[in-house]
């Protein structure tokens, strides 16, 4: 394959300059051949920034060259690749993630979802850098996922799973006036999706909070549990579901929201205004008892949400 190795000899005055330089290449994800040569695989999504740090490092007034070369080899090949084995930084986050599961029983629900996105937080760093990925990363992210499900099961039961399959069209005039259900005591993707029903589906709708998701009134339309009629679909969760379905995708207001809903409800791409979000509607489920209270608070907040995401798109 092809590498790119970068000679440098990093100046040692401004010593801000130097720091720079070493917290940039560190960030890259580079292995170290020697004192100041570096490597890197071409392929690796850092490798326009190893360029960037050389012209920053000539215009430092220091010596900076780059080179783009294969190995001469398979063994050499297999040398190079060995500098970016990550087994030690999987193992510890592996026994980041036992530590975490003896927390599960007794740990509080707002420490412990915190604890959960310092985990993907940590796995997401060990991934950007991992450019030969195999047991070991996919052993670490499917541990990973085994203790989000545990952490939902434990705070949230009945969480759906997901379904596979296309999500159909529907017209908004079929659905007016309905009475639509959940799960009982609802959280992020359950309150989004209500509030996206009420504000752009179905401004009469009616919400019934289900003890058992089982005892879904036939009547109703179901949201977010296993079987119900919107639900989590492929990657999908149940707001982007609603979205999609009544063709709402395309406002930037409501894209926008709907990352948010997805990050804090299952994960993925870290999205900044999502820790301020999550305070909030724990704040408000401590404040109200009552869902159809919690609902009607967390429609006000969703309207301002709504206006500031959209005006940022």
């Amino acid at each position: 394959m092809d590498w790119l190795v970068l000679t440098a000899s990093l100046p040692t005055s401004p010593s801000g300059l130097r720091v720079r330089i070493w917290r940039a290449l560190k960030a890259t994800g580079c292995a170290t051949l020697r004192e100041g040569v570096y490597i890197l695989p071409a392929s690796a999504a850092s490798a326009a920034e190893l360029w960037t740090i050389e012209q920053a490092i000539r215009e430092g007034g220091a010596e900076a060259h780059m080179l783009a070369l294969q190995a001469r080899d398979a063994a050499q090949d297999a040398t190079f690749r060995g500098l970016f084995d990550r087994s030690e930084p999987y193992a510890d986050f592996a026994a980041s993630l036992k530590e975490a599961r003896k927390a599960i029983p007794s740990a509080g629900e707002p420490g412990l979802r915190k604890l959960v996105r310092s985990l993907e937080h940590q796995l997401q760093a060990i991934q950007a850098s991992d450019f030969f990925p195999g047991k070991a990363g996919r052993s670490a992210t499917e541990g990973f996922e085994r203790l989000r499900v545990e952490v939902e099961q434990r705070f949230s039961p009945g969480e759906p799973k997901f379904a596979s399959g296309a999500v159909p069209r529907l017209a908004k005039a079929a659905y007016q006036g309905r009475t639509w259900a959940t799960r009982k005591r609802p959280w992020i993707d359950r309150l989004a999706t209500a509030w996206l029903v009420r504000r752009f589906v179905d401004p009469g709708a009616r919400f019934v909070w289900l003890e058992d998701a089982k005892k879904c009134p036939k009547s109703a339309l179901g949201f977010d549990f296993d079987g119900a009629r919107f639900t989590h679909v492929d990657d999908k969760v149940s707001f982007e579901v609603v979205a999609h379905a009544f063709g709402l995708e395309g406002d930037p207001g409501l894209h926008r929201l709907g990352e948010l809903v997805h990050y804090i409800d299952i994960g993925g791409i870290p999205v900044d205004e999502a820790a301020g979000l999550e305070t909030l509607v724990r704040g408000l489920q401590a404040q109200h008892a009552d869902d159809d209270a919690l609902l009607a608070a967390a429609c006000s907040l969703f309207d301002t949400l709504y206006a500031a995401l959209g005006s940022a798109a």
